[in-house]
Parts: C-alpha cells; structure tokens; sequence
C-alpha cells in the first residue's frame, strides 16, 4: 500500500448482520466492493457506527481480518480501538494483529470522565503501546467529557504516532484551536458530517463520515471540492445530500444508514440491541429523499 495521508473522506463502516443478527460477511463484501469503486479515501471498522459494543471479541477480529483479506490494499484501514480501562486497552493492543491495518481510532475514555491530566495520561500509555499511528477521537455527546484543545495539542506534541484527530465537538473555535497550534503532519478531521465543510475551512484535511456509507461518491466529490478551496460547489453539492444526512440521525445511528444501505440492496435491515430499527415515519422520509439524491 502507498503512503497514507490523513486526508479526504474516511467512512465509519457499519457492520450487516443477519436475520439471526450474526455477522453478514456476503453484505460487507458487497459493501467493501461499492467503497473501493466509489472515491472513499479510507475506511474505519469497528466503530461506534459499526455497533462494536455488540460485537464480541473474536467477532471484531473476523470483521478485521475479513476486511483486511477483501480489501487487499486498495484502501487504507483504520480500526477503532478504544475504551475507559487504559490497562485493559493496551493488553488488547499488544494482543491484536494488525496486519494490514494503518491506524487504529481511539475515542476518549466514557462515562468514568476523566479530567484532562487523565486523558493525556491514557493516551501517552496508549502511544506508547501502539505498533502502528493513532487518531484521537474527540466525541463529547457520546462519550460524557470533551477533550480540550489545549490537551489534543499536548498529546500530539507528546506522542509523534498520534497524527491526527477525529473532532466531534460542535464548537468551531475548539477545531480551530487545534488546526492552528497543531505540529506539522498532524490532521484534523471532522466527526460530524454537516460541520465537514465549515471544518475544512478553518483548515481541516477532511472527515470521517457516516453519511458516506451510503454516498461515497457524492460527498467524496463534496469533500474534494472542499479541499480545493471551491467551498461555493461544495455547498451547492452537499444541498442535494443534506436533507438525507439530517434524516439518517433522527433515530439514532447506525439504524438511519442501515436503512438507506437497505433500501439499496446492499444489506438487510437488521440492528443489535440495545439499537433498534427507525421508525415508520423515518422510513417514509428517507425512501422519498432517497428517490430525489440517486
């Protein structure tokens, strides 16, 4: 595989399962296919979209595994890695093989909130550990603590295989904080997908994307449009997909994408609890926006 650069749009792949909510490794090739053939720059497995809470242990290696073998190369890998047991983490990054495998995604510590001396403490051990480069993940909504500006900037000053992060955080002037004080090689990208645009401007290299499941090519050319500094065309694209983007969370995520990829024929419409389908009302409104974007 040729160098990666932290840049452009990266999906935060879901995982299909099964009527018997096993794992549908049929979907994912297919999903796999429609991703190489369709400008996602990279793909991230085993995140929060992907349900990873569900997954047990030998699951998330045979998604990894099965990944990395269908891929064969043509995309690069990130795999989401995280958790609030910093000792427990790193045991399974010294247990984990990572052929294959570019970079690993880690959000910050949820629910036991950390101050911002424990996250820099949590994230230098995991530096540390770690045979291959970190992305930080930065999700306050999901996660109950945000990770300051000042504290991202420490750790990638600290830790030179922390490369980027993946910034959640709605406040604007936390991005730009960090985009402005961050060391050469460092990428900031956004984690939520309607701020990508706004993001980009302020300096960002890009987004990891949940819209992107299902509209790889389309907000690819959005991102690349972006990136080029045409933000005029990147808005006018991102108007034709925004309404659906906005629909795809009204009932949480991944259930929305899951949906849409259905309606596809890409996978079955199946969740893990403690997630459940979208509502009727929601299955309305994405099949006729569907119908306007593809």
């Amino acid at each position: 595989m040729t160098d990666f650069s932290l840049r452009g749009m990266g999906v935060a792949l879901v995982t299909p399962f099964k009527e018997d909510k096993t794992i549908d490794f049929d979907a994912l090739a297919r999903l796999l296919d429609f991703h190489i053939n369709s400008g996602t720059n990279f793909l991230v497995i085993l995140g929060t979209t992907a349900e990873t809470a569900t997954l047990t242990p030998t699951e998330q290696n045979e998604v990894v595994r099965y990944v990395v073998a269908n891929v064969k190369g043509k995309l690069p890998i990130v795999v989401g890695m995280g958790g609030n047991n910093t000792k427990a983490l790193v045991e399974t990054i010294n247990s984990f093989n990572f052929e294959g495998v570019h970079s690993i995604l880690s959000v910050t510590p949820f629910y036991s909130k950390p101050t911002q001396e424990g996250l820099f403490q949590h994230f230098k051990v995991i530096s540390e550990a770690s045979p291959v480069p970190i992305i930080l993940y930065n999700v306050p909504s999901r996660t109950g603590v945000n990770m300051c500006a000042k504290t991202t900037l420490r750790i990638a000053q600290s830790c030179s295989n922390v490369i980027g992060i993946k910034e959640a955080h709605p406040d604007i002037s936390q991005v730009k904080e960090i985009i402005e004080g961050a060391p050469d090689g460092f990428s900031v990208l956004s984690g939520d997908d309607p701020m990508t645009i706004h993001l980009i401007q302020a300096g960002g290299k890009g987004v990891i994307s949940v819209l992107g499941n299902a509209f790889p090519k389309e907000f690819s050319a959005i991102v690349t449009s972006a990136l080029k500094g045409d933000t005029e065309k990147a808005q006018e694209a991102y108007q034709q997909v925004g309404r659906c983007c906005e629909l795809l969370f009204v009932d949480g995520n991944p259930a929305g994408v899951k949906y849409a990829l259905y309606l596809m024929g890409y996978l079955k419409n199946e969740l893990r609890l403690p997630l459940v389908p979208v509502t009727k009302e929601t299955e309305m409104a994405l099949k006729q926006e569907l119908n306007k974007c593809l």
